[in-house]
């Protein structure tokens, strides 16, 4: 016959025990990653940096627009430069926030040994190239040679975190981590 356990509590048991699964070893995190991470801080705040850049030289903007941009082949209208011009800033200080909080979320993902979270920084990297190289070319709106080179120190930090993430010792982390 049955008999509850003196007191009608069950037995403590202990992580690991039948029944229960074993707590996962966090297993440390090797230095090529830990300063992956690191790089990947200094990427965003970089990316502030380079906001409040783009906010300082503003005005250059503000002549591009008023010197280059057409509507349906005619320069534009006061109000029209004006409202190009603060969508543009608008857009700008978005993109850039979204930039910021992507470095902060991938470097802290990498760092927890997500897989994807290492892809997904790469692609981003890649992308970043993309808009580097049109950036070169003077594809940039602005067309401000500070903000072209401080966009290229940008991509030189993101360069450094991409190649730190590919690193044997940090592929060999990421081999062992979970794939969530």
């Amino acid at each position: 016959m049955y008999q509850p356990y003196p007191g009608g509590d069950q037995p403590p048991q202990q992580p690991g025990q039948l029944g229960q699964p074993a707590a996962p070893v966090p297993r440390p995190v090797p230095q090529s990653v830990a300063r992956a991470v690191q790089v990947m801080y200094v990427g965003a705040l970089a990316s502030l940096v380079g906001i409040i850049l783009e906010l300082l030289t503003r005005h250059s903007l503000r002549t591009f627009i008023a010197n280059h941009a057409t509507s349906k082949g005619n320069r534009l209208t006061a109000t029209q430069v004006v409202d190009t011009y603060h969508t543009e800033l608008v857009v700008l200080v978005v993109v850039g926030l979204i930039g910021v909080g992507l470095w902060i979320w991938m470097a802290q993902m990498n760092k927890r040994g997500r897989k994807w979270a290492r892809i997904t920084s790469t692609v981003f990297f890649a992308l970043d190239t993309l808009g580097a190289i049109g950036g070169l070319a003077g594809g940039m709106l602005s067309g401000g040679s500070v903000n072209r080179f401080y966009g290229l120190v940008v991509w030189v930090i993101g360069a450094a975190a991409v190649i730190l993430l590919w690193r044997r010792q940090s592929s060999d982390y990421f081999k062992g981590a979970q794939r969530y």
